[in-house]
C-alpha cells in the first residue's frame, strides 16, 4: 500500500511540475561566428532559442539541430526593449559571449548571467580596450 501511495505521489507531482513549465515561441537567428554560452563554444550557425518558464527560474534552450547541438542556460529577465529581434554578444579581442535575448514581440527579452570565462576575458581585454557589442538579428 505504502508503494502506492508513494507511486501516486511521484506521478502527481511530475504532472504539476510539467505544468508549471510554460514554453514560449522559440526564435531564430544565424550567427556568423563561433560563441560561448555559459563554458560552451558553440559554433556558427543557425540557432533556435526558446525560454521555459519554471517556478523559480527561467531557462533558455539554445538549440542548433542540424549539428546536433543543444545548450541549457538559466536567464532572467531583461527590461530593454528592442523593436527588431536581436542577440547581443559581447566581445571580447575574437571571442564572443551571448548576453541578451531581445525579442518584443515574442516576448523574449532575457539576459544571460556573466560567465567566469567571459570574466577572464573581459579582464585580459579590459587592460587593453574597452567592451565590443555585437548585435545579430532575429528571424
Amino acid at each position: 500500500m505504502k508503494r502506492i501511495t508513494a507511486i501516486a505521489l511521484f506521478t502527481v507531482a511530475n504532472l504539476v511540475t510539467v505544468g508549471s513549465v510554460l514554453a514560449q515561441d522559440p526564435v531564430e537567428a544565424t550567427v556568423p561566428f563561433a560563441f560561448t554560452v555559459g563554458t560552451k563554444l558553440l559554433p556558427s550557425g543557425t540557432y533556435t532559442i526558446s525560454s521555459q518558464v519554471g517556478s523559480a527560474e527561467e531557462i533558455l534552450l539554445i538549440q542548433n539541430r542540424s549539428q546536433g547541438i543543444a545548450v541549457f542556460a538559466p536567464a532572467h529577465a531583461d527590461l530593454r526593449k528592442s523593436k527588431h529581434g536581436e542577440l547581443v554578444f559581447h566581445k571580447y579581442g575574437d571571442q564572443y559571449f551571448l548576453s541578451e535575448i531581445l525579442c518584443t514581440s515574442c516576448n523574449l527579452n532575457m539576459e544571460l548571467p556573466t560567465s567566469k570565462v567571459e570574466t577572464r576575458a573581459q579582464l585580459q581585454k579590459a587592460s587593453l580596450h574597452g567592451v565590443d557589442q555585437v548585435l545579430v538579428a532575429l528571424k
